[in-house]
């Protein structure tokens, strides 16, 4: 019997009777001995791993009611030299216990997710090393070693191919001197295999590591096929010289050639691939290294990771914001573009926030930082684009499917090319040659990269326009909307409604707005704030309540001395039927809410928010784009169609209550559409979430933009359709990436089988095509 322990950590206990009923349901189990401790919410579990399995145990302590939360572990894989390799990682890692992992090849990165608990990480890393590769977890967000890595990476790819290169180039000599009709053997063959040993054992000693590395782990890579070429290129034309057969060609050139342009190959992609995440590395460049800090009633200069919350910084005229912060003194213009995407500067006054990364345009200011180092928003910003560049697309399923079997494919193919031709020929030299051109020919490199890198460049894209993508299945999705709903309040309009008119039927007008405004204190409602704005703009002073209550979607009562219980909110919810004035203020765009006392009106007030100024024009270019735009909105019909007309949308629906908003997305989504939802309150999360695509405004709340897919950092309406553009024009590239990546080898190993392409050659298109990918890819820099 084998015996396995494991300390799980466990939400929701709420008491020792948790406690005890999860350590009775895994005690049911055959061979497990488990103790549950409530005050450190873990869970001590030994059990017979040839009975129980991690997952079996997790999913007991689930049907008990309780959740153990999921790790995650991203990691910095080394060796890689194609997508065959990635697809290997991948299959390593989701065998382990619990672990769902995706590997991304374009960034060489690898993503664990797993239940807390359930797998250790020493023993992720070390399933990666037995597999034939490095791995290392991944330095944090925000750290300036990304830019190092890629440009030591580039630095070693640069190295190996001068040395390559100027021991090849005499053999390539000879062959160009041969195809002008000069007399073969101008250069010994003694010499030639001097110059070509180096080449095939130093310079390429790295597909012969990468090969063992893949199949001692059961799987085949590039590396196979370029070491098998070169070295029966190689071999053949060692053994020729070594045994004085004169009669018989030699290949030295073209093992040599091969391994050089495919370390050329590598190298324009290692450059390329640095390109690719350059929006990570011009975030991290923001975030100055040094502030000016007030200590001791002196200006000290301080290192940024040396700041803490509370610190006060002086930033001057054309300085970058160390943090975020209040500005506790000072008047300036600061530029924000590299948060909102917005080119005008913001004016920044006592009160106002600010943000690390940003820069001071005119002015000096005195911040008193809240947020430093890892818990700005430009931290948060650059780990949200991190994360998003290093996930998988689904469109990638296919090529990631192709990738896994085309090394034996080709290995095959390349083996009946032997065969065959030299059968048919009688000439066997030939047909090793021809199987040689191949295996160089074959590369699953460009199907790796075709996606993950025009995802890499599509997402950082958007964060420096303030657009950002959760994830790159948001990213692909976007593209394919044919609706858009979106919420009134805060989203077509600009969230700050105010009281333009106030209508008494009962009581004084002050005593109207005071009352209001006492039983509307409790509430986080936009119109709760507009109705107290107003009051303390009138001097009124609220009064005491009690037995305070809400009602979503219809509003709140509460206790008043002196006047009994009292609610303020929809008309409808106080009484049927309303003054005809109720009926001129929706005509005319505006809300209106109630006050009352059991069934009886006391009066009217009347609310209005202004349409945002992008608002219609957003309408119009999502017209354009081919998207059906719907607003939905808990106001009247009449203050609906107002809004609406002036939005020029087309479709609304009034009086829809905060639960009934996913249930208008899950309608369109039954009729066929791929809907996108817009919005930025706590009562559209349940619609963020149910959409195909959740659009969040960056000034929303927290609730909204963790459940979207995208955050519009500006909150903007026209970067939705910015959003919508960016996503067709990644999907157009990477369509034409595959489609170049598949038609390359369609044709290319056809013709190499054929006998119509020299390994020279094959070898040139092969490190051609992974280039023509990212650089395809990079294109997408331009895109505005």
């Amino acid at each position: 019997m084998s015996r396995t322990q494991l300390t799980l950590p466990i939400e929701g206990m709420t008491c020792a009777a948790c406690a005890n009923r999860i350590e009775k349901v895994l005690n049911r189990l055959d061979g497990v001995d488990a103790h549950v401790n409530f005050a450190s919410e873990t869970a001590r579990v030994e059990f017979d791993s040839q009975q129980q399995t991690p997952q079996r145990l997790i999913e007991r302590i689930r049907q008990s009611g309780y959740a153990v939360p999921e790790a995650r572990l991203e990691l910095d894989i080394g060796g890689m030299t194609c997508a065959a390799c990635a697809s290997r990682i991948e299959k390593v890692l989701n065998r382990l216990p619990g672990v769902h992992a995706s590997v991304n090849f374009a960034t060489e990165t690898a993503v664990a997710h797993f239940p807390a608990g359930a797998v250790e990480q020493d023993a992720i890393i070390a399933a990666v090393r037995k597999a034939g590769y490095s791995a290392t977890p991944r330095a944090a967000a925000g750290d300036e070693t990304l830019a190092e890595k890629h440009r030591q990476a580039y630095l070693k790819e640069r190295r190996w191919f001068w040395l390559a290169a100027l021991l090849t180039a005499p053999l390539l000599l000879e062959m160009v001197t041969m195809l002008g009709g000069a007399a073969h053997g101008m250069l010994p063959r003694g010499v030639q295999l001097a110059l070509a040993t180096p080449v095939q054992f130093l310079a390429g000693w790295r597909f012969y590591k990468g090969s063992w590395h893949a199949l001692r782990g059961g799987g085949a890579n590039m590396d196979v096929l370029v070491a098998l070429g070169t070295s029966m290129a190689y071999l053949l034309s060692a053994v020729v010289t070594l045994a004085g057969w004169h009669d018989q060609h030699v290949y030295f050139e073209a093992g040599a050639a091969v391994i050089t342009l495919v370390l050329l190959g590598k190298l324009l992609e290692a450059r390329a691939k640095g390109k690719t995440s350059g929006a990570i590395e011009e975030l991290i460049r923001l975030a100055p290294k040094t502030a000016r800090v007030e200590r001791d009633g002196q200006l000290q200069e301080v290192a940024v990771a040396l700041l803490q919350p509370g610190d006060v910084l002086l930033v001057r005229h054309g300085e970058r914001i160390a943090v975020d912060g209040e500005v506790i003194a000072g008047h300036a213009a600061v530029d924000e573009s590299m948060l909102t995407g917005e080119s005008l500067p913001v004016t920044k006054g006592v009160g106002d926030a600010v943000y690390a990364g940003t820069q001071n345009q005119d002015g000096m200011l005195t911040v008193r930082a809240t947020g430093v180092g890892s818990q700005t928003q430009l931290a948060d910003i650059v780990r949200l684009v991190s994360e998003a560049q290093g996930s998988k697309a689904p469109i990638q399923r296919l090529a990631d499917v192709i990738s896994g079997v085309f090394v034996p494919a080709v290995v095959a193919i390349a083996v009946v090319t032997l065969l065959v031709t030299g059968w048919l020929t009688g000439d066997w030299a030939r047909a090793l040659i021809h199987a040689v051109a191949v295996l160089v020919i074959a590369c699953p490199c460009a199907l790796g990269l075709a996606t993950p890198t025009a995802v890499m460049v599509g997402i950082g894209n958007g964060a420096r326009r303030g657009i950002l993508f959760r994830n790159a299945t948001a990213l692909e999705t976007a593209g394919r909307l044919t609706a858009l709903v979106v919420d009134k309040t805060g989203t077509l309009t600009e969230g700050r409604p105010v009281v333009t008119d106030v209508l008494p039927l009962t009581v004084p007008r002050d005593t109207l707005l005071q009352l209001a405004a006492s039983i509307e204190a409790g509430s986080e409602h936009p119109l709760a704030r507009a109705v107290l704005g107003f009051a303390e703009e009138q001097g009124l002073t609220r009064l005491p309540v009690q037995d305070f209550s809400a009602e979503v979607g219809r509003g709140v009562e509460a206790e008043v001395e002196g006047y009994g219980r009292l609610r303020v909110g929809v008309p409808d919810w106080l009484v049927d039927n309303l003054p005809e004035a109720a009926n001129g203020f929706y005509a005319a765009g505006k809300t209106v809410i109630a006050l009352g006392r059991e069934g009886a009106l006391m009066g009217l007030l009347a609310i209005a928010d202004k349409l945002r100024p992008g608002s219609a024009e957003a309408v119009e270019r999502l017209g354009h784009l081919g998207v059906k735009v719907v607003m939905l909105t808990g106001d009247k019909a009449a203050t609906a169609a107002s809004i609406a007309a002036a939005a020029g949308i087309a479709e609304f629906r009034a009086e829809v209550k905060p639960q009934d908003k996913a249930a208008a997305v899950a309608e369109l989504q039954r009729a066929g559409h791929k809907v996108g939802m817009v919005g930025d309150g706590v009562n559209d999360a349940p619609a963020l979430a149910a959409a195909d695509v959740g659009f969040a405004m960056g000034a929303g709340s927290d609730v909204a933009i963790e459940t979207a897919d995208v955050t519009l950092r500006q909150g903007d309406m026209r970067h939705v359709a910015d959003a919508i553009r960016l996503s067709r024009r990644t999907l157009v590239k990477i369509r034409q990436n595959l489609f170049f990546a598949f038609v390359y080898n369609v044709l290319g190993v056809p013709l190499a089988a054929l006998g119509w392409l020299n390994p020279v050659i094959a070898g040139a298109a092969m490190a051609a095509s992974s280039v023509s990918v990212v650089s395809n890819s990079l294109l997408l820099r331009r895109w505005k």
